[in-house]
């Protein structure tokens, strides 16, 4: 038997290049195999009664029988804000509800800018920022494919923000703005 200092001395003995944290490498007399299972993640689960990824969806689809998802946790990054608001919330809940419940969290966590309108109906909500088209209200949570959003005001081009630019034209002083405005 080898006593511990002679050991450091062998090991000292011996010039291994150090590995990245300046440690020297084990050393063993026996090859070490890695073994490796034929099994694929699918089979391993499947035979866990996990839950089953399934490749067509980025989130996991429960299995027949097995154990279903309870929560998603899910990034909505709010116009302005300087990082996303994560929100867990149920797969069965609607895309109004995570509107409301993004807000609330943005709104509770004090964080800037401020919004003036916390009203969840002011808002829509878009897979990004350079999505032009909202997602349905109505729409549930588990059927949108995606994990990260965009929250944002919705246009106010109403009649009423219309007419009230027009009326602020009319009244002005200078007559050539009617014509530059009708010309462009």
């Amino acid at each position: 038997m080898t006593s511990r200092s002679e050991l450091s001395r062998e090991l000292h003995a011996i010039q291994k290049p150090a590995s990245i944290d300046g440690r020297l490498p084990m050393i063993s007399d026996e090859p070490s195999e890695i073994q490796r299972s034929d099994e694929s993640l699918t089979e391993i689960l499947r035979r866990r009664g996990g839950p089953i990824v399934d490749p067509g969806k980025s989130i996991l689809m429960p299995e027949e029988g097995g154990q279903r998802l309870t929560k998603l946790l899910l990034n909505v990054t709010i116009q302005r804000s300087l990082g996303p608001v994560q929100v867990v919330i149920s797969p069965e809940n609607t895309v109004a509800d995570l509107i409301k419940a993004a807000l609330l969290i943005y709104v509770k966590e004090k964080r800037r800018p401020l919004l003036t309108e916390t009203d969840p109906l002011s808002f829509e909500l878009h897979y990004s920022q350079f999505s032009l088209e909202s997602l349905n209200t109505k729409e549930k949570l588990i059927n949108l494919g995606s994990r990260n959003f965009f929250l944002c005001p919705k246009p106010t081009n109403s009649v009423n923000s219309l007419c009230s630019d027009e009326a602020k034209v009319a009244n002005c002083s200078f007559p050539l703005t009617k014509l530059m405005d009708f010309l462009l």
